[in-house]
C-alpha cells in the first residue's frame, strides 16, 4: 500500500533528485545524495525508493543512459566518448545497460528500422512493389 510522504520529506528528496540530474556525470555516492537531502543514508535510501520507485543508483543509471542516448542521437561523439562523458566508468557495463534499457546496442549514429516493403515502395519511385513471379 502506497503512503503519502510528508511535504518536507518530499522536498528534500527532490533536492537530491535534482542533484542527480545536475551532476549525473560525476561519481555520486549515497552519502553525497543523502547529505544533499539532509537525511541519514538509510532513511534517504528507503524514502527515495518509495517516492521515485527506484533506488538512487537505479535512478542515476537511468538518467545517465537517457543522456547518453541523447548525445548519440546528436552524433556529437563516439560511443566510448559518450560513455565516459555521462559518467560511466566501463564501456562494457555501459553497453550492457544501454542494450537492456533500449533493446539495442549503442551506436554513434542511431539507425531506424524500415520494413522491407517500404524500402521496395520508395526504391521503385513510388510504385507499389511488384508481386514475385511464380
Amino acid at each position: 500500500m502506497d503512503r503519502i510522504l510528508p511535504e518536507d520529506l518530499l522536498r528534500r528528496l527532490c533536492r537530491a533528485r535534482d542533484a542527480i540530474h545536475e551532476r549525473s556525470n560525476e561519481a555520486l555516492t549515497l552519502d553525497h545524495l543523502a547529505r544533499a537531502a539532509g537525511l541519514s543514508r538509510f532513511h534517504f535510501l528507503r524514502s527515495f525508493r518509495e517516492a521515485f520507485s527506484a533506488t538512487p543508483h537505479q535512478y542515476l543509471t537511468r538518467v545517465r543512459l537517457h543522456r547518453a542516448r541523447q548525445l548519440l542521437l546528436e552524433e556529437r561523439a563516439s560511443v566510448t566518448e559518450v560513455c565516459f562523458e555521462v559518467g560511466f566508468q566501463s564501456l562494457g557495463s555501459f553497453s550492457a545497460l544501454f542494450r537492456r534499457r533500449f533493446f539495442q546496442v549503442p551506436h554513434a549514429k542511431e539507425r531506424s528500422i524500415i520494413p522491407c516493403c517500404y524500402l521496395a515502395w520508395f526504391s521503385n519511385s513510388g510504385e507499389a512493389p511488384r508481386a514475385a513471379a511464380r
